[in-house]
C-alpha cells in the first residue's frame, strides 16, 4: 500500500474506468501438443477467443482474434484433433448460453445448440475429436435435462444420457462410459453410465452425497486394478474437498474409494491428468490463495510446484503428455495472465500479454480471522484506505453464491473504493466455498438467520479494528450478496448507513417462480423447498418488511438476468418508492446475471462510488 492520501472521488473514476480496461487472459485450452493456446479476453471490451503459439523464449506473439459472435464468449475448448473449437457464447449477453465450433482459424463456424429460449451447456469432447458433450436442461418444471454427443461438422445429435440435473463431466476413450454429475447443490452425486448395457453405476457407493467438481477417466496405473481409473474431487462423506480414485471394471465399479490426496489445511480445487492417468497437476485452495502439486499416479509422490507467479491460479491445463500447463494467474495489483509451466523443470514463462495498467499503486489486501457470534471461525480480505483518518467510512462487501469465495484477485471495484477513502472488507460468511463441507452447509434453510448474524460480526470486527466509524458502514453486495445486503437492511436497521444491492434476490418466493427451472431445482437445498419452506421463506424475504429500511439504497440489475430476475429489483425498489425512501436504480442493458462489458462494469463501479462518497460523507471535492 504506497498511496498517502485519499485520491478524490472524481480522480478515482477515471482510474477505476483505467482498472476495468485492464484486461485479462482466461480460460486457456491446448492442442495436443501443447504448442497453440486458445483462451478467453477481454482486451476487446467483451470476452472473445484468441488464438496463439505457446512461446518460451522472447516476447509473447501477437494473438488471433476470433470474431464470430458479438455475445459474450464464457468458455472454450479445443478438441483433441485439434480440428475445432467448441464455445460457449452467452446469448445475448445474458444467463442462458449457446454453444458454437469454429475452426482455429475463425473459419466456418457454426450454431451447434442453443437460443435466446433454450440454454446449451457445454461439455467435454471425446477423445476422437469427432463430438462434443452438449447438456440441454429442462425448460419447464419437472423436464428432464438430456445430453446429446454433437457432431461439430454438421451439428447432428445422438442423445447419450438424461436426469434431473445432470452434467457430464467425462467420456471414456471409446465412449462407452460416461461419467455424470447430478443432484441439487452441495447434494450431487456422480454415476458411470455404460451406454452399451444401459446401466448407471453409483461412482461412490459408500459415501454420501455433497459437492463433485471434476471426476476424469484415465487408464489404470501399472499396480493398479482394472482397465480404467476415476479420479474425482468431491468432499461426498469427507471434511472437505480431496481426491478420491475409483477403479473401474466392465461390469461397472469395482472396489472402494481410495484418497490420493488430502489436505487438513486446504480444499482440492481442481485436477487434470495426462492421458496415461500417470501425472495429475492437483491446484489446492489455502485460505483463498492457490498452491499446485503434481502427483505421480505410479509412485503416490507428490511435488509441489513453487513460483506461482501470482497469489491465485485458475483454470490449470495439463497437457496431454503430461510435460506442460497452461493456468490463469492473478492477484489484487495485476488481472488475469496465461502462463506456462514445464513439468521438468518447473520454470515459469508468461505467455500472453500484459495491458498497461495506470499509474497508481494498488491496495494489498490483508487476511483476517476473527469470530462469528456463535464462535465460528470466519475470514475475510481487508482492503484497508490509504492514509485515511481512521476510524472512517467503510462499506462490506458480500459475495454471491452463497458458495462463492472472496479471493485476493484482481478486483478494480474494491481497489476504487479503497482509493476514495473507503476501507473495504470481503468476508467470507458462512456458506463459502475454500473451508470445508461443514462450513458450506452452515447456512442452508433454517440456518440463513447465522448467516445474517455473520454480516453483523464482520462489521462488529472493523470498528474492533478501529478502522471503521460505526455510523459510516455501507452493506453491498452481488446476487445472493446482495440478498444478504437488502436482509442486513431489513433485520438490522440501525448498523449500516447505506447499502448497495447487485443483483439479489428481495423475495424467495418470486425467485422461485421466475428464475430458470434448472436454478430453482437446483437451489431447494441451500434456500428451502418454495412450498414445504413457505413460512420460512416470507420470514426471510427483504421485500416482504421493506419497511424497515430507512437508509439510502442503490440497485444494480442486468435487464437480461434470468438467473436472479429482474423484476427482484424493481420490486424492492418501487415498494420503497412507496414508502418514500431514499432508494436509487441502475439497469445495465445487454446483461445478464454477470456484467461481461467493459462500459457496464465502468458505469456500475461510477455509480456505486458517486452512491457512496455521498452517503459515507467522504471529503467533498475541492
Amino acid at each position: 500500500m504506497t498511496n498517502q492520501v485519499p485520491v478524490p472521488v472524481g480522480e478515482v473514476i477515471e482510474l477505476a474506468h483505467h482498472l476495468v480496461e485492464a484486461w485479462g487472459s482466461w480460460g486457456p485450452t491446448m492442442t495436443p501438443d501443447a504448442r497453440r493456446v486458445a483462451f478467453i479476453s477481454d482486451r476487446c471490451g467483451v470476452p472473445e477467443v484468441w488464438v496463439q503459439e505457446v512461446v518460451l523464449n522472447g516476447q509473447p506473439p501477437e494473438a488471433i482474434r476470433l470474431k464470430f459472435s458479438d455475445d459474450p464468449v464464457v468458455a472454450v475448448r479445443w478438441s483433441p484433433d485439434s480440428a475445432w473449437l467448441a464455445c460457449a457464447v452467452a446469448t445475448h449477453g445474458g444467463v442462458r448460453t449457446q454453444v458454437w465450433a469454429v475452426r482455429p482459424d475463425g473459419t466456418d463456424a457454426r450454431l451447434l445448440a442453443g437460443s435466446p429460449q433454450l440454454h446449451a451447456e457445454l461439455g467435454p469432447w471425446t477423445r476422437s475429436g469427432h463430438h462434443v458433450i452438449i447438456t440441454i436442461p429442462s425448460v419447464e418444471p419437472g423436464e428432464q435435462t438430456r445430453s446429446f454427443l454433437v457432431n461439430p461438422a454438421d451439428a447432428a445429435m445422438v442423445p447419450v444420457t438424461e436426469g434431473e440435473l445432470i452434467h457430464v463431466l467425462d467420456v471414456s476413450v471409446e465412449e462407452r462410459l460416461i461419467v455424470v454429475r447430478d443432484g441439487q447443490r452441495g447434494q450431487e452425486f456422480c454415476e458411470v453410465f455404460d451406454r452399451l448395457t444401459d446401466q448407471h453405476h453409483p461412482l461412490l457407493p459408500d459415501r454420501s452425497t455433497g459437492t463433485t467438481e471434476v471426476a476424469l477417466l484415465r487408464p489404470s496405473p501399472p499396480t493398479g486394478p482394472g482397465p480404467l481409473t476415476a479420479y474425482v474431487v468431491t468432499d461426498a462423506g469427507l471434511p472437505r474437498r480431496q481426491l478420491i480414485a475409483m477403479a473401474l471394471s466392465v461390469d461397472g465399479v469395482q472396489g472402494q474409494p481410495r484418497t490420493l490426496a488430502a489436505r487438513e489445511d486446504a480444499e482440492l480445487e481442481n485436477f487434470d491428468a495426462d492421458d496415461a492417468g500417470r501425472r495429475l497437476l492437483l491446484s489446492w485452495n489455502v485460505a483463498g490463495c492457490s498452491e499446485l502439486e503434481l502427483l505421480d499416479t505410479t509412485t503416490g509422490q507428490r511435488t509441489p510446484l513453487r513460483g506461482l507467479p501470482g497469489l491465485v491460479a485458475t483454470d490449470p491445463v495439463l497437457s496431454r503428455d503430461g510435460n506442460s500447463i497452461v493456468m490463469a494467474v492473478e492477484g489484487p495489483e495485476r488481472p488475469r495472465e496465461l502462463w506456462h509451466v514445464e513439468t521438468s523443470t518447473h520454470r515459469w514463462t508468461r505467455i500472453t500479454s500484459t495491458p498497461r495498467l495506470p499509474r497508481w499503486h494498488t491496495i494489498e489486501p490483508t487476511l483476517e480471522t476473527y469470530r462469528a457470534r456463535d464462535g465460528l471461525t470466519l475470514t475475510g480480505w481487508l482492503y484497508r484506505a490509504p492514509g485515511a483518518r481512521e476510524p472512517g467510512p467503510a462499506a462490506l462487501y458480500l459475495h454471491g453464491g452463497p458458495e462463492g469465495q472472496e479471493r485476493p484477485t484482481f478486483n478494480p471495484q474494491h481497489q476504487a473504493m479503497a482509493t476514495a477513502g473507503i476501507t473495504v472488507f470481503a468476508p467470507n460468511v458462512r456458506g463459502s466455498s475454500g473451508f470445508g463441507r461443514a462450513f458450506v452447509h452452515a447456512d442452508e434453510v433454517h440456518h440463513r438467520y447465522d448467516a445474517f448474524e455473520d454480516v453483523l460480526a464482520s462489521a462488529d470486527h472493523l470498528v474492533r479494528l478501529g478502522v471503521a466509524d460505526p455510523a459510516r458502514i455501507a452493506v453491498t453486495g452481488r446476487s445472493y450478496g446482495g440478498y444478504l445486503t437488502l436482509a442486513s437492511l431489513v433485520f438490522f436497521p440501525a448498523v449500516f448507513a447505506a447499502g448497495v444491492d447487485i443483483c439479489g434476490m428481495s423475495d424467495l418466493h418470486t425467485f422461485y417462480r421466475d428464475t430458470e427451472p434448472w436454478i430453482a431445482a437446483a437451489a431447494i437445498t441451500k434456500y428451502g423447498h418454495p412450498e414445504r419452506d413457505r413460512e420460512l421463506l416470507h420470514a426471510i424475504s427483504p421485500l416482504r418488511q421493506a419497511q424497515h429500511i430507512t437508509v439510502p439504497l442503490l440497485v444494480i440489475h442486468g435487464e437480461l438476468d434470468t438467473n436472479v430476475p429482474l423484476g427482484e429489483a424493481r420490486q424492492i425498489v418501487t415498494t420503497l418508492e412507496k414508502l418514500g425512501r431514499p432508494v436509487q436504480y441502475l439497469q445495465l442493458a445487454g446483461e445478464g446475471h454477470e456484467y461481461r462489458r467493459a462500459h457496464s462494469r465502468k458505469m456500475l463501479i461510477t455509480t456505486m462510488l458517486q452512491f457512496l462518497s455521498k452517503h459515507l460523507a467522504l471529503v467533498p471535492e475541492p
